[in-house]
């Protein structure tokens, strides 16, 4: 049973590896014995150190300098992969930004930003990562949403709202038209997690009373508490499931929790 959820002899790439929710994701898929690829836009000194944390458990891993907005740098990551491993057998879309405005009030500019890295960013990684994965007959991709992208959880935050619903439609879409290859798309919708995204507003402690009461299970979630659904979708044990969005979320989206 045990091997049904190993990794051993997979390549793996994390986008946004190198910090909080990605860094524990890219470290999860290094323990289950996958190699893997660390992606991240900016800090490439933090994306190094997880590299090395990734090596010192036996496995290897390549650092890459990728903003996934741009579609020349996801077309090299995926070129410096294959080099390096000859093949792609799990995506893990998980590079995302937020900006806090009022929807009244939001710039274009901002609303392009976000948008850019939070869905086109998923759509222009999964189409150079799903292009080998349609050759190999087989691979995961698994797309970070939100449970923002479900219920509109997050007040002043359309855009990054917005962009998670539109990956959990990308991640059906994907779901029905790569099945016939083998290839599975499934999402997890995360509700509010302690990381770089969310640390500010957590830090505003009415806040994070107010919410908290609002969590069925009564706490704020951490980056490991999304390691098991994804470890299973990046598994054979999930080989009969796509086009899914799973939530990981203590309860949230049973209330209202509209801050």
């Amino acid at each position: 049973m045990t091997s049904l959820f190993s990794l051993s002899g997979k390549v793996g790439i994390v986008t946004g590896g190198n910090r909080s929710i990605g860094r524990t994701l890219a470290l999860s898929l290094a323990d289950a014995g996958a190699d893997v690829v660390v992606a991240a836009a900016h800090d490439m000194d933090s994306a190094c150190q997880v590299a090395e944390e990734i090596r010192r458990k036996g496995r290897n891993c390549l650092a890459v300098k990728t903003d996934v907005s741009i579609k020349s740098q996801v077309e090299e990551m995926v070129s410096k992969t294959m080099e390096r491993y000859g093949k792609i057998d799990i995506l893990i879309n998980n590079a995302a930004i937020n900006i806090f405005s009022p929807a009244v009030d939001f710039s274009l500019e901002d609303w392009n930003k976000v948008l850019s890295v939070d869905l086109t960013g998923a759509f222009i990684c999964a189409q150079a990562v799903g292009k080998i994965m349609i050759a190999q007959r087989k691979g995961k991709i698994i797309n970070l949403a939100s449970v923002g992208g479900l219920c509109g959880t997050y007040r002043k935050a359309v855009a990054y709202d917005s962009s998670k619903a539109g990956v959990i439609n990308l991640t059906r879409s994907l779901g029905v038209e790569w099945g016939k290859y083998n290839i599975n798309v499934n999402a997890i919708a995360p509700g509010m997690v302690e990381s770089d995204l969310t640390r500010t507003r957590l830090e505003d402690q009415s806040f994070r009373k107010y919410f908290l009461e609002r969590v069925p299970l009564g706490r704020i979630g951490q980056p490991e508490d999304l390691v098991g659904v994804v470890i299973f979708l990046s598994s054979e044990a999930s080989n009969w499931i796509t086009g899914q969005t799973i939530v990981i979320d203590g309860g949230q989206t049973l209330l209202d929790v509209t801050p």
